[in-house]
């Protein structure tokens, strides 16, 4: 146990404790709930800055001590893994035996399991690999009240009764402690490779065009990612409107699909192809850019992390809209978004006002496509401005009901999710 150091992002706590046992985590949780005491959960800090209205609660629990493998049945394809175990540690250790999970978060160095799970996390790669509820098979969740449950089980086909894991995943801890996951794998790909199809002109219907031909195709790309120009250039020294296309399967699979896309290519568009350990070394710089809660960010300047969800195709719009965003309120933004799936993000930087009134702006302007904006990373004295998840939706009674029966008392991340919850 230690004093708690406050953190700009806010989600602190009074004093900091660091179990190491999921009994400690549940005598933690039912001392807490028997005297009212508040409690905010991390791991590796990557999401601090995601949600949260209280600056500080009475404990911040800490699960960066518990971790570690529990089980790896490497024949049947299965990890059970405690939640505090840092992803990239997962997958370097899941490719000596040439299996991996198929999760493709940002910040993977410090990001835990656990924290991708609570909050349903997912990357570019979510076109071919699918969301985390995806990946999970089983959890042991620590409710509030100290009681462990277990949810789902450790084989792929578990097909009996209700999937509680989905009332978990995604649910920002404000249910219960994940304590420990059992997630099915896959196998390393033999060969994979990227494709970077940057746009001379910004035509949008010859983008939208050659997205629809290759998703309408029997090409099987993981991932179709459009990058907006800033992006683009700090990436790939292009100041382009870039489409990665990356491609996983044996080799001459692959080298099939590189050769039917260059085909099909765009006339004015230019072709990169990256092999190998060159598109990894792309990935690896992809998905550290943007802001998080563990380095530190530049005091001078704000930022902040958007996650849009949209009809497929309307991430053109998106994106468009956004560039036009950054001129009118003097950002940087660095956009992408997936084209076969339609999540965009947008990583804004500039003043505080400029920043919330771009957030603003840009959630006016996707309602009116029938999308919606999340705040993934935003300093504390302004998500206590901007609503982090936006206005109530029509659910939220049934959200709010099954708070008030897993955590009657309210001690459990509070304010961390939907309409305040």
């Amino acid at each position: 146990m230690v004093e708690g150091n406050p953190h700009h992002l806010g989600n602190n706590g009074e004093i900091t404790v660091y179990p190491t046992l999921e009994s400690e985590i549940s005598k933690i949780l039912q001392l807490a709930n028997q005297h009212g005491l508040k409690i905010n959960v991390v791991s590796g800090g990557t999401k601090r800055g995601f949600g949260g209205e209280m600056e500080s609660a009475d404990i911040l629990l800490s699960l960066a001590n518990y971790k570690g493998i529990v089980e790896h049945t490497v024949g049947d394809m299965t990890l059970t893994v405690r939640a505090g175990t840092p992803f990239k540690e997962l997958q370097d250790y899941l490719a000596k035996y040439k299996q991996r999970i198929s999760l493709d978060p940002f910040w993977p160095e410090y990001a835990t399991i656990g924290g991708i799970i609570a909050a349903n996390d997912s990357g570019p790669k979510r076109l071919g690999y699918g969301s985390a509820r995806d990946a999970v098979i089983g959890l042991r969740t620590v409710y509030p009240d100290g009681k462990v449950i277990r949810s789902g089980g450790k084989v792929v086909k578990n097909v009996a009764g209700y999937d509680m894991n989905k009332l978990f995943i995604g649910s920002m801890g404000t249910l219960g402690v994940i304590s420990e996951l059992t997630l099915k794998l896959r196998p390393l790909p033999k060969y994979e490779s990227l494709i970077l199809i940057s746009f001379q002109e910004t035509i949008m219907e010859e983008v939208k065009s050659f997205a629809v031909t290759l998703l309408d195709s029997m090409m099987e790309p993981v991932c179709l990612e459009l990058l907006n120009p800033t992006l683009s250039k700090m990436l790939t020294g292009k100041e382009n409107y870039t489409l990665a296309i990356s491609l996983e399967d044996v080799e001459s699979s692959v080298h099939y699909q590189e050769k039917y896309i260059q085909k099909v290519q765009p006339a004015n568009s230019n072709f990169s192809l990256l092999k190998k350990q060159e598109a990894e070394d792309f990935w690896n710089r992809f998905y550290n850019i943007g802001p998080n809660g563990v380095n530190l960010v530049n005091q001078q300047q704000t930022e902040a992390t958007l996650k849009i969800g949209v009809v497929n195709l309307d991430i053109l719009t998106v994106l468009k809209e956004s560039q036009l965003a950054a001129d009118a309120f003097k950002l940087e933004i660095q956009g992408h978004g997936g084209l076969g799936h339609g999540l965009c993000q947008l990583h804004l930087k500039g003043t505080s006002e400029d920043v919330t009134a771009a957030i603003q702006h840009l959630r006016e302007f996707v309602s009116t496509i029938g999308g919606y904006v999340v705040v993934k990373h935003l300093p504390f004295h302004l998500r206590q401005k901007v609503k982090a998840w936006g206005e109530k939706p029509a659910y939220f009674l049934l959200l709010e009901g099954i708070k008030r029966t897993i955590d009657p008392n309210q001690i459990l991340n509070v304010n961390r999710y939907v309409g305040g919850i």
